[in-house]
């Protein structure tokens, strides 16, 4: 299904009837990552997922895709669905922006999951490499696209899931290379949502990758202390949803 934001098309799913879930992708990814989650989750509730701008099917906004941007395309989702509240699962940059809608619209939040995620902005390193992908997507999309997926895992997970990561790629490599880089420039400039984490009040969990080559493990579990948030450690690395299917699986049934 689409709808129609800032002129952009946007487009979503929605299966299920009750107690709505909105899940969120992260970088280089798409609402497809969520596929075999949705048969069983939208058995006893209603699962929303979106493809952010700039990725899956949805179009490019602008040069830069802020996380509050790209917060304001689900709330224009939930109101067309007429959903006033709802849980929300990010991954990685999936979970910038439900931190964002969380501090933008608190009262539309149920629940909050961050899955291989921070609520901390970008250190100036950080910042510095997103500049460095910017220019090495411009040069050769390819070698940028297949490069950057390939660093979510550890090598012997790239190996055992290389049917799924083949179609990650494939998939990206055909979203627009603006689209690619206005996510760059909107995850380099988003703001520290520690606190917005932390006065948090309903059911919030961060997922955690023990090998995750993005996150640092042991920070973030200082983080998850800090916001006074339960954190639950998976062996892996940064594609928990994929790596750790079962126990994600799990897990999405105790959210709220």
């Amino acid at each position: 299904m689409k709808l129609i934001f800032k002129n952009t098309e946007i487009f979503y799913s929605a299966k299920g009837i009750g107690n709505p879930i909105v899940f969120l992708h992260g970088f280089l990814e798409s609402s497809k990552i969520w596929d075999p989650y949705v048969a069983e989750l939208s058995q006893n509730r209603k699962v929303i997922c979106i493809d952010l701008p700039g990725h899956g099917q949805s179009g490019v906004i602008d040069d830069v895709h802020t996380m509050e941007l790209m917060a304001d395309v689900i709330r224009r989702v939930m109101e067309h669905l007429e959903i006033n509240s709802a849980g929300f699962v990010g991954h990685s940059m999936g979970g910038y922006v439900c931190l964002s809608f969380c501090e933008r619209y608190p009262e539309m939040v149920r629940s909050l999951v961050l899955m291989n995620s921070t609520p901390e902005e970008d250190s100036e390193e950080r910042k510095q490499n997103r500049d460095r992908a910017v220019d090495l997507i411009r040069r050769n999309k390819q070698a940028y696209v297949k490069m950057a997926i390939s660093n979510l895992l550890t090598p012997e997970n790239n190996q055992k899931f290389g049917k799924e990561i083949r179609k990650i790629k494939d998939e990206a490599l055909k979203f627009p290379i603006e689209g690619i880089i206005a996510a760059l420039k909107g995850m380099k400039i988003r703001t520290d949502k520690m606190e917005v984490l932390k006065d948090f009040e309903g059911y919030k969990l961060i997922i955690a990758g023990e090998k995750d080559p993005v996150l640092d493990y042991t920070i973030l579990k200082i983080k998850a202390v800090h916001c006074e948030t339960e954190i639950k450690s998976l062996p892996d690395g940064h594609l928990s949803y994929l790596e750790n299917f079962q126990e994600v699986q799990q897990m999405m049934h105790f959210i709220d």
